[in-house]
């Protein structure tokens, strides 16, 4: 068994992975920028050297330092969370260079999933359904033009390296498309150094359904069930929920097989989600993208399945076989997930970094908090806003819902403005609380 491991992130995906390594007898080590000499994931861990400066591309993104600690801990593994590494195929070779177990797929599936083009067309060979659009990268204006005339206006101009809604322009008409094409090419390009681009038909008003997947070495797969991540604002998650209420037995099926399709058909392992819009109006599915790593709203599928899939990713990382067959995976209720956020969601969600003067997690039964800070910590401006996760799980979703409202109701954050207060409009929200939402609900 993996005897050291080194975290190579921060706040509360590097807490969350610290506790699952310590149970399963685990030294968890972690690195640190010298914004972070403070940060909780640095007191929780084991041992923990400094990497660099505040900025990322000196210390989280500086894959030298990182290796090096690596060393110096004598670390089996390397767990890189979400972010930062996580889906980096030329960080995962150093590591097997340097006979380092790195917690993940292997690097040519990343790589092949990466981008976003790439993976449109693995998976028509693999049958599973992609929203109309090109087959390969649109290198000039005249080949998008080519495509649209096949597929009708609206498209969504997407970057092929993207993600987080960045390289991204939607397109409803002839006159938009030139300057809106040069502007995801530019953003593509600042954003990922890649300015390849690809066209696809838009889905108006569609859900955002996930898939969580665990697949071992060797040959063997499940699902999680699903998540709704149709609450989102720029194209950022920010609440997740299980199951999708508006599914019926058959499309659940049907979404769920295809998922393992998809990732039986790459030779993948590890945990990874397959993302799909869901049309409400023809009742019709598309896969979107693939993410190769553990999903910021993991928790969700935790809490309807009892599966930790922190712990089910290094055993399978470790060689060992899936602990679960699909025929113990049975769902328990429902479960709900809200991200919060250090900004001001009054303010057009500025990021509001700051010390927190106070800090009091809610209490009890079915409410958890994945969370990387403490009453007197200072949220640091370089890094993402996330600072905590508040999850219940109820028999049903109203249930879940009001603890939700009673989670939120109870969570003291004083010092630093966050979306909590979002987050409670949010669960009295009429069209929320009908579940029929669509990603248009905050756009």
């Amino acid at each position: 068994m993996i005897k050291r491991m080194l975290i190579a992130n921060r706040g509360e995906i590097a807490v969350r992975i610290i506790k699952a390594a310590r149970d399963m007898g685990i030294e968890p080590l972690v690195v640190y920028s010298e914004a972070d000499q403070d940060a909780l994931h640095v007191k929780l861990a084991s041992r923990a050297i400094k990497i660099g400066p505040p900025v990322v591309n000196e210390s989280y993104l500086y894959y030298q330092n990182i290796l090096s600690a690596a060393q110096a801990f004598q670390a089996d593994a390397i767990h890189p969370g979400y972010g930062f590494f996580a889906e980096n195929p030329a960080f995962v070779e150093a590591c097997n260079a340097m006979n380092i177990i790195f917690i993940g797929p292997p690097a040519e599936v990343i790589q092949e999933m990466g981008n976003k083009s790439n993976a449109r067309r693995l998976m028509m060979k693999a049958n599973v359904p992609v929203i109309p659009g090109s087959e390969h990268d649109c290198e000039s204006l005249e080949k998008a033009r080519e495509v649209i005339e096949q597929i009708g206006y609206p498209v969504i101009i997407k970057a092929s390296s993207g993600g987080g809604g960045k390289g991204m322009r939607l397109v409803y008409n002839d006159s938009e498309l030139e300057s809106r094409f040069s502007y995801a090419r530019q953003e593509a390009e600042n954003a990922f150094f890649d300015s390849s681009v690809y066209v696809e038909k838009f889905i108006e008003d569609p859900k955002h359904i996930e898939v969580q997947i665990l697949a071992d070495q060797r040959g063997n797969c499940i699902h999680l069930f699903e998540r709704d991540c149709s609450v989102q604002r720029k194209h950022q998650k920010l609440i997740e929920e299980s199951p999708c209420v508006i599914l019926n037995a058959k499309e659940r099926e049907k979404l769920t097989t295809t998922a393992l399709d998809a990732i039986r058909s790459l030779g993948y392992y590890s945990a990874g989600t397959v993302e799909f819009l869901y049309d409400q109006k023809s009742r019709q599915f598309y896969f979107i993208e693939m993410n190769t790593r553990i999903q910021v709203e993991h928790p969700v599928s935790e809490e309807i399945t009892g599966v930790d899939l922190i712990k089910e990713q290094i055993r399978i990382a470790n060689g060992e076989p899936l602990s679960h067959q699909q025929s113990d995976i049975v769902r328990r209720g429902h479960a709900l997930e809200c991200r919060i956020n250090a900004e001001d969601s009054e303010n057009n969600f500025t990021p509001n970094p700051g010390t927190i003067k106070n800090y009091i997690e809610p209490q009890g039964k079915d409410i958890r908090v994945d969370s990387g800070v403490y009453s007197g910590y200072s949220i640091p401006p370089y890094y993402d806003s996330l600072i905590a996760k508040v999850i219940t799980r109820g028999n049903t979703r109203e249930e879940t819902i009001q603890k939700m409202e009673e989670a939120l109701e109870g969570f003291v954050i004083e010092g630093v403005r966050t979306t909590i207060p979002f987050h409670r409009k949010m669960m009295q929200n009429r069209i929320f609380r009908s579940g029929k939402y669509t990603t248009s609900l905050l756009n």
